[in-house]
């Protein structure tokens, strides 16, 4: 969370670092600030949007060629002007911006108290910055080395920009465990929590590695080094971004054009990886530890959020085709929780973003206890790509919108197509029926399309619906996690509340709740459960419960049962929650639009928790 822009060159700062940070907004949208540095520094900071800072900054915009910028997801601290990044030192010489959390703030701060040392924030940043001037003023150090040392004493997660007033041709950055991104231009420089402020001006980038810092000359100098002081080299990647990617292109939200992405992105997910017609399907990324998948004990994915349900999803696709046993684990829970991993275990890592803390600790576990790990992810070069054995992009593009949609989907389209590979291979399916989802997986973003034109009737439905207080989600089988994933769309932008179930597992509890002001959306496409789908749909309408159905085109006998039907082509039933997650997307969206939500930026939520 939170969105860091840095800027050095010969251009004016403040409108690169401006339009930087409303490309980073979807980071954090709690507070922003800039600092430019013109002889003086000259901070400018306030609550609420990067809009407001804009306005508050109009007419009397600073000047210079060196600043940073920062949009805040709070942490430590209320969301306010005074806690908004930048933060500066106690003599005012220090600009920092900071993304993380130190976790031995508080014994830092007392220690600079009783040095003479007085705080106006309650953020730990501030804590951070005061530390650096303590070490260059009292061992007069230049201003890398006065970072390295500082941050020797630093317990967390950090990515840090930092400015010298007294040093106008240099600009120190520095991460762990939270990504910074270096941008190399033409005689100028950037800095970046990723790569969207950048791409505009140059495609040629350094991905910091984690206890990295970065020093950048004014003259294009730049050196790497460690917290050991030992010189690293770096390598420059080109950039396969394109700036039209970060635009709406004329939708209202970037969630709904990432919802109507998803023909063109579950096909990108597919690319050079399967072949209906030759009668294959290979996952680049598998190959070289195929064998050591092929044979697992059992696969464990670790996940947090939409990914987590794409993970759900794939214990079903896994143990169905594969005949592998797997488990799912809250990534958050599997760090804590003494796992058992073995060196015969796979563990699998999801994340957007590539980029999730508790993801990224669960994984450096698992490593240590000797099990390959595998990242699937969305982001190249992101934390999780470069720590694990191997790994499969899904090849999404940018997602913007914090309430994940396009990743979710080519996340499943990479994992079935996993599942397909080993099932295969292993021989657990027959290759009539490896054929048939072959052909029925390519037919996917053609479908997707025809669930997309009922995109008004969604939204007629979301109409009826959209001042209720609480909602019930159910699926079976391989749609129980498209219950839970429905549920948290509907919670993460809309604030109703919103719970998924296993459509049996209502009778246990979750019934109680039931009449007739409370919607019950129900994926009703499965054909292995249908009469006992069918069952459920009658228990909740006997308690006179809203009833809208996801069912299969033609499917008479439920529609007759049903308030409201939203149908989506018949498909083989392992991939049906490519396309009964889809009208859910939408439901919660529209549902959100109609109450005024902000959808793509929901209140308290960022797109990349980079903190515990």
């Amino acid at each position: 969370m939170c969105g860091i822009v840095a800027y050095i060159g010969k251009k004016e700062a403040y409108p690169i670092i401006i339009e930087g940070l409303k490309r980073l907004e979807y980071r954090g949208y709690d507070s922003a600030g800039v600092a430019i540095l013109n002889g003086d520094i000259r901070t400018i900071k306030k609550k609420g949007k990067v809009s407001k800072l804009e306005d508050a900054a109009k007419g009397n915009e600073p000047h210079g060629n060196l600043g940073i910028g920062h949009t805040r997801w709070a942490t430590h601290g209320k969301p306010d002007d005074i806690n908004a990044h930048p933060h500066l030192s106690g003599n005012q010489r220090l600009a920092l911006i900071h993304n993380g959390i130190i976790e031995n703030y508080s014994t830092l701060k007392k220690a600079l108290t009783e040095l003479g040392h007085n705080f106006v924030s309650e953020t730990d940043t501030e804590v951070l910055v005061h530390l650096i001037e303590e070490y260059q003023t009292a061992n007069n150090l230049p201003l890398d080395e006065a970072v390295r040392k500082a941050l020797q004493k630093t317990v967390g997660a950090y990515a840090i920009v930092v400015m010298d007033r007294d040093n106008p041709d240099i600009i120190v950055g520095a991460r762990k465990s939270s990504p910074l991104v270096v941008g190399l231009g033409d005689q100028e420089y950037f800095l970046a929590s990723d790569a969207s402020p950048i791409v505009k001006y140059t495609n040629k980038v350094i991905y910091l590695n984690d206890e990295e810092i970065v020093t950048i000359h004014r003259n294009g100098v730049y050196e790497i080094k460690n917290l050991n002081n030992e010189l690293r080299t770096p390598t420059v990647k080109e950039l396969d971004l394109k700036i039209e990617e970060l635009e709406k292109d004329g939708y209202d939200h970037f969630m709904l054009k990432e919802i109507y992405q998803q023909p063109t992105t579950i096909k990108e997910s597919m690319r050079g990886r399967i072949n209906a017609d030759a009668g294959w399907v290979v996952v680049g990324g598998m190959q070289q530890y195929f064998s050591r998948i092929m044979n697992a004990r059992r696969i464990i994915f670790a996940a947090c959020g939409t990914s987590w349900h794409s993970a759900l999803v794939a214990e079903y696709l896994f143990e169905d085709l594969a005949r592998i046993p797997v488990e799912v684990e809250y990534a958050s829970e599997l760090r804590y929780r003494n796992p058992i991993i073995n060196e015969d275990d796979v563990v699998i890592a999801l994340s957007q973003s590539g980029e999730t803390a508790d993801t990224l600790a669960a994984l450096e576990l698992a490593k240590e206890k000797g099990a390959l790990i595998y990242g699937i992810v969305n982001v190249v070069g992101s934390s999780i790509a470069r720590i694990t054995h191997c790994g499969s992009y899904i090849h999404a593009g940018p997602e913007i919108g914090v309430a994940s949609t396009k990743a979710f989907t080519s996340q499943l389209t990479v994992l079935t197509l996993m599942a397909l590979n080993l099932g295969h291979k292993r021989g657990t399916i027959s290759e009539d029926y490896f054929h048939r989802l072959l052909y029925a997986l390519e037919a996917i973003p053609e479908k997707v399309e025809k669930v997309l034109k009922q995109n008004e009737k969604i939204k007629y439905i979301a109409a009826e619906i959209k001042n209720v207080t609480n909602a019930l989600y159910l699926g079976r089988g391989y749609n129980f996690p498209v219950a839970l994933e429905g549920a948290l769309k509907l919670k993460e932008i809309s604030y109703i509340h919103a719970e998924g179930y296993p459509a049996a597992e209502m009778k246990h509890g979750p019934i109680a709740l039931i009449d007739e002001n409370m919607p019950v959306i129900i994926i009703a496409t499965n054909k292995s459960a249908y009469d006992k789908v069918i069952s459920n749909i009658q228990e909740v309408k006997a308690r006179k419960a809203i009833v809208i159905s996801i069912v299969t085109e033609g499917d008479e006998k439920i529609k007759m049962m049903s308030d409201y039907v939203i149908e989506i082509p018949e498909t083989e039933e392992p991939l049906s929650p490519l396309l009964s997650v889809i009208p859910l997307q939408l439901l919660a969206y529209h549902i959100a639009v109609l109450r005024g939500c902000d959808v793509d930026q929901p209140r308290n939520l960022a797109k990349s928790v980079t903190v515990e």
